[in-house]
């Protein structure tokens, strides 16, 4: 599904070109994860003020209210001054006079939700119980390893629940643990304050360098202006079992944490 880097991705790539701009129409097609909460037509003649990121949530502030847009496990977005008829996996399109804002989502486990503020109980739902930004100044370490104190559970496990540090999926869990030499199994509650420091560089580390190269397209990922992400291709563990380690060449592996596969360096990831 798309992750952090994806959406943070998405973001960047319409956010500029729609701001300003002015909803003509909305369509909608077949139901999404949740309702859209509104009429279709209470958002016409609303302008979009920006795009921001909340987590894997996408965040477009309007004159009044403001649209949380999940791209859910197999969403995504396409912004275009023309875009081609709506298909058949095409479920949310807002007609704007700076271009088409879309949601593709085959799965249908995306959604659009309309909220009147951050504070109203539909947008508290959603976004109330997410952990920090981990690419914001409130991803604190202090605060994190207090977060990972109170966990006993793997420390790759905690990181893909979200509400410590939000928005590390399973592609970037995998690789920051290795980035940071820590075994993926490891209950969070014993990494010592070291550890965890060098846990939260990896993981800025990590999310920063995969939002520069565009996030990862492992089957159908592409921006909203059609873009691939190629993060994949410089993975040190992910998707690698029984090819080389990167750094000592000892045979990379996997195993199933949570029904997700976790992949990581049994040698440079001792504990």
């Amino acid at each position: 599904m798309p992750e952090l880097p994806e959406v943070e991705v998405t973001r960047l790539s319409f956010a500029d070109a729609i701001a300003g701009a002015k909803v003509l129409s909305v369509g909608l097609g077949k139901a999404l994860r949740w309702p859209l909460g509104c009429a279709a037509t209470q958002l016409v003649g609303r302008t979009v003020l920006a795009v921001r990121r909340r987590g894997k949530y996408l965040l477009i502030d309007l004159d009044h209210g403001l649209l949380l847009l999940h791209l859910g496990m197999s969403g995504s977005v396409r912004f275009a001054k023309q875009l081609p008829p709506a298909g058949v996996h095409d479920h949310f399109e807002m007609l704007t006079t700076h271009g088409i804002l879309r949601l593709n989502d085959p799965r249908r486990f995306g959604a659009v939700v309309y909220a009147d503020s951050e504070d109203a109980p539909e947008a508290r739902k959603l976004l109330g119980k997410l952990g920090m930004e981990p690419l914001s100044d409130d991803f604190d370490v202090k605060q994190f390893y207090a977060g990972l104190k109170r966990r006993k559970a793997a420390i790759k496990q905690v990181l893909l629940a979200g509400d410590v540090v939000v928005g590390v999926g399973n592609i970037y869990a995998s690789e920051a643990l290795f980035l940071a030499g820590i075994r993926p199994t490891l209950s969070a509650a014993r990494l010592t304050r070291p550890r965890v420091a060098k846990l939260h560089a990896a993981i800025q580390d990590v999310l920063q360098r995969a939002v520069a190269k565009g996030g990862s397209t492992l089957r159908d990922f592409s921006s909203a202006s059609g873009e691939n992400g190629y993060f994949q291709l410089d993975a040190m563990v992910y998707g690698r079992e029984g090819q080389a380690c990167r750094v000592c060449g000892t045979p990379i592996k996997s195993l199933r944490q949570g029904q997700r596969s976790t992949f990581y360096c049994p040698n440079c990831q001792k504990a």
